[in-house]
């Protein structure tokens, strides 16, 4: 099999492009993971384009949570979409448990800690706590809104999804992988592609900590915009390169690997935060701790789901290029 000039051959038998577009393990749960971090990328998108455009004073205290929740709503068909459509490509059958997965992957985590925190804060009497009317509206808000999007949006993709547009046909048995060295394996490129990213935008996240956990004013949200789409782009080029080198050694189960190398930013992150909370912050005792965690365990999530959809797209449209100018000798 020839690609670019140069060759890929096999060593067992077969050959890659037969089995480069082989479903992945647990359909379902993979496609729901997609159409969270899609609907978190657009969120956040929509977030930091508003907050460019003063359609609301970011600055203002809990207008940018504010805006997060409505946007986030809003966003939900767009995630039902992605991962009805891919659902159905991929040949799942299950819609309910894909729809409620891809409703809950997110904001199920976060519910939970919500839940658990708000409780303690209400019983010391912390002013941090959410009033009970306020949590009613976000409720209503979920279930009138967020929910019912997702479902629509799941069954509009599962009802326009056509074929997945592979150019190569699979084969019926999948072939055997020849074994890699240590640092072509999983571990290791999975660090290596979360390090890269994280380390382009380390600096704007200290930023980001000390206005979220300091209490400190951030304005530069045009910085902001920029640090983002350069994680985009960072992300989206270190996992096509990885995934290149992946198919190189004939390792044809790219899938879930490249979403997890996308989203390991995410964990690089939740390592970040614990520097941060004994390092640069004044916070202590056993409430401030478990709320500083985790939330950041939370928001490390969202990252994780959202830049494991960026590589995955990424390296999904750079492996359909590839296998669309293969010759099989």
């Amino acid at each position: 099999m020839r690609i670019w000039g140069g060759s890929w051959r096999t060593r067992r038998g077969g050959s890659l492009h037969g089995d480069v577009f082989r479903p992945p393990a647990n359909v379902s749960l993979f496609t729901a993971m997609l159409g969270a971090g899609t609907q978190l990328f657009c969120m956040v998108l929509s977030l930091l384009a508003t907050a460019l455009l003063s359609i609301y004073s970011p600055t203002a205290k809990g207008a940018l949570a504010t805006a997060a929740i409505f946007l986030y709503a809003l966003t939900a068909g767009v995630g039902g979409y992605v991962a009805g459509r891919f659902y159905k490509q991929l040949g799942g059958s299950n819609w309910v448990w894909n729809t409620v997965l891809t409703a809950t992957l997110f904001p199920g985590p976060l519910f939970v800690v919500f839940s658990i925190m708000n409780s303690v804060a209400w019983a010391k009497g912390q002013t941090s706590a959410l009033p009970a009317g306020t949590i009613v509206v976000i409720l209503l808000l979920n279930l009138l809104v967020t929910l019912p999007l997702t479902v629509i949006g799941s069954i509009v993709g599962r009802n326009t999804a056509g074929e997945f547009q592979a150019p190569c046909r699979t084969n019926k048995v999948p072939r055997q992988i020849p074994a890699a060295p240590w640092y072509r394996q999983a571990p290791c490129q999975v660090f290596c592609a979360g390090f890269l990213p994280f380390s382009a935008i380390y600096i704007e996240t200290h930023h980001i900590f000390s206005s979220v956990w300091g209490h400190k004013l951030y304005t530069l949200f045009g910085i902001l915009f920029l640090a983002f789409l350069l994680l985009l782009v960072v992300t989206s080029f270190i996992t096509i390169a990885l995934t290149y080198f992946q198919l190189a050694i004939e390792d044809h189960r790219w899938w879930w690997r490249v979403f997890f190398s996308g989203g390991s930013t995410g964990f690089f992150i939740y390592v970040y935060s614990f520097f941060f909370f004994f390092g640069r912050s004044e916070m202590s005792g056993g409430f401030q701790t478990a709320y500083f965690f985790l939330y950041m365990a939370v928001a490390s999530w969202g990252v994780f789901l959202l830049l494991g959809t960026v590589g995955y797209f990424s390296s999904l449209a750079f492996v359909r290029m590839i296998f669309s100018q293969v010759k099989v000798d």
